[in-house]
């Protein structure tokens, strides 16, 4: 059983390498699948009427930056 154990975790080792290794060649950035939530005609991970506190300051921010710009 442990040897099972052991080469299921090596070949999952394996396999992250792997991955990591042609995102390292090929210097991009990772991104998300297409879609996601947008394609479910969602706005937002949550269904809460009101964002979070945090999430406030992030737009908050954001508005700045981009009143900045224009």
């Amino acid at each position: 059983m442990l040897t099972i154990f052991i080469a299921t975790f090596a070949i999952f080792l394996l396999v992250v390498f792997g991955m990591s290794l042609g995102v390292l060649i090929k210097r991009k950035t990772l991104q998300g699948s297409c879609g996601g939530i947008s394609a479910l005609g969602m706005e937002k991970v949550c269904d809460c009427p009101e964002p979070c506190d945090a999430r406030k300051k992030r737009m908050a921010r954001a508005a700045q930056r981009q009143n900045r710009i224009l």
